[in-house]
């Protein structure tokens, strides 16, 4: 659990909606390809994100690179949840079924390890019908900083 400056124990869910809002506010990337925080809890984040047609392929499907994206955003809520600035060290994903055009697409990101500055996080994209579309695994690098003054909350 966090303390500020007075040594008052912040409440770790209050910590994780504000390091979000502070995030998206910034993350031009996530804006623009029309994500959104469906969720965000300690060490935890659902993103969506629907298929538009400027990200389909030339096989009539979601442009992998876009999924991966979707991922990489929900793991860096996931990670920066702590309200300690923190960046992907690796990640790596697996695709297991096509997304097509009008798709909604959620990804659900849990904290598998946390110790020292590193961490493991799993991320789970699903297709509105419940169907797995892809399966990622980020590790994380905790930098210095933090991205809201725990004190303000």
């Amino acid at each position: 659990m966090s303390q500020s400056d007075t040594g008052r124990a912040m409440d770790p869910q209050a910590l994780a909606e504000a390091s979000a809002a502070a995030m998206y506010k910034e993350d031009k990337a996530s804006q623009g390809l029309g994500m959104v925080v469906d969720s965000v809890a300690p060490g935890a984040a659902t993103l969506r994100m629907t298929v538009r047609a400027d990200m389909v392929n030339g096989h009539g499907t979601c442009h992998g690179g876009f999924i991966f994206a979707l991922a990489d955003s929900c793991f860096a809520f996931a990670c920066n949840s702590h309200n300690r600035v923190t960046v992907a060290q690796s990640a790596s994903i697996d695709f297991l079924a096509p997304a097509r055009l009008g798709d909604a697409l959620i990804a659900s990101a849990t904290e598998l390890a946390l110790g020292g500055r590193t961490g493991v996080y799993d991320i789970v994209v699903r297709r509105q019908d419940g169907l797995r579309i892809a399966l990622f695994r980020g590790n994380s690098y905790r930098v210095q900083g933090s991205l809201v003054p725990e004190t303000e909350l």
